[in-house]
């Protein structure tokens, strides 16, 4: 049996009364959403209503239908009111949350600063610059010949074992040492030469004194009469430039591409000459290497070496910026740490 006008009459205000007051309770957008899915949406309270006009007699059916349109009207109103709020409410405490207090002090930015290997670095090439040495620069992978055979090391020579060396191939490597930019500038030039050369090498090794990637600068000069006089003259301002008034010695050393050969050593920077651990109580530490270019370095440029004399040297940055600051671990030159950069 079909429903009353009196039963469908008593379900739309049933309703109503019902959607109010869940309304009422509504706190959020999400629940304003399902609130308005409950009643309005396919499956909702007023779309059941709706579906059901057929059980109403035809004669009642016009205004039972236009109560129910009503309704409809009525809570598509209440729950649009009630969706509008709470967007607005969402809107607020999400720009609320997103503000910036642009009362508040700025972040201060904090200056950068050298790289305590690029200061020493710096020092190191202003100093013979101020010799009126140049600066020459050359490839970071090089040719068995420029590293090796130019500089009197053929194969299968012992110095070789000296300097484990990256291979790219039979022919190309990383440069164990800056010297193939000496033989690249010889080759290019004629004398009078006097040039530095820092830059990037190379070599299998790394512990608390090595690094498999550390700095070089390098230097050469040649011209006619120049002696070891001019050597020791040149190394020992050097020294006195970088390190200030304390002793220097020149030992005797081997070097393939030097004859004679020599290191050079500076009174101890720990404990000036007393001995330490540092220097194995000593009193003196290794700073460089240096010699007379040999011979058959010049041979190989086309030097003619009863005509020209020259000598050269080569230091590692890091070791001289160890020495310059008293550090004993050369890996906290690449850690990037900022407690120990920012000390310099």
């Amino acid at each position: 049996m079909g429903q009353t006008m009196s039963d469908f009459l008593e379900s739309i205000a049933s309703i109503k009364a019902s959607a109010k007051a869940e309304a009422s309770r509504v706190t959020s957008l999400q629940e304003a959403k399902e609130a308005k899915v409950q009643y309005l949406g396919k499956k909702g309270k007023v779309t059941e209503l709706l579906k059901g006009l057929g059980q109403v007699s035809k004669e009642d059916r016009p205004l039972v239908g236009k109560k129910v349109n009503e309704l409809k009207q009525e809570l598509d109103e209440l729950f649009d009111t009630l969706l509008s709020q709470h967007e607005q409410s969402e809107q607020l405490k999400k720009i609320q949350s997103e503000q910036v207090d642009i009362t508040l002090p700025g972040r201060r930015v904090r200056p950068g600063f050298r790289h305590p290997l690029r200061k020493v670095m710096d020092e190191i090439i202003a100093v013979f610059q101020g010799l009126g040495f140049s600066v020459e620069e050359g490839p970071e992978v090089e040719t068995d010949f420029y590293n090796f055979e130019a500089l009197n090391v053929p194969a299968n020579h012992p110095a070789r074992d000296m300097q484990d060396t990256f291979y790219v191939s039979d022919e190309l490597l990383l440069r164990t040492h800056t010297s193939p930019v000496q033989i690249h500038t010889m080759q290019r030039e004629k004398p009078p030469i006097a040039i530095i050369a820092p830059g990037c090498v190379y070599r299998r090794d790394n512990d608390v004194s090595h690094s498999p990637m550390f700095h070089q600068v390098e230097g050469l000069l040649v011209d006619e009469g120049i002696s070891f006089a001019h050597l020791k003259s040149v190394l020992s301002l050097f020294c006195k430039q970088m390190f200030g008034e304390r002793g220097v010695r020149f030992r005797p050393s081997f070097f393939p591409f030097t004859e004679p050969s020599a290191e050079v050593d500076i009174e101890c920077v720990i404990c000036d000459g007393k001995g330490c651990r540092v220097c194995k109580n000593t009193g003196w530490v290794e700073i460089l290497g240096s010699g007379m270019v040999d011979p058959a370095v010049f041979e190989a440029v086309g030097y003619d070496p009863k005509k020209v004399s020259g000598f050269a040297f080569g230091m590692g940055v890091e070791r001289v910026a160890m020495l310059k600051y008293s550090i004993d671990d050369i890996r906290l030159f690449y850690e990037n740490d900022l407690r120990f950069l920012e000390q310099f």
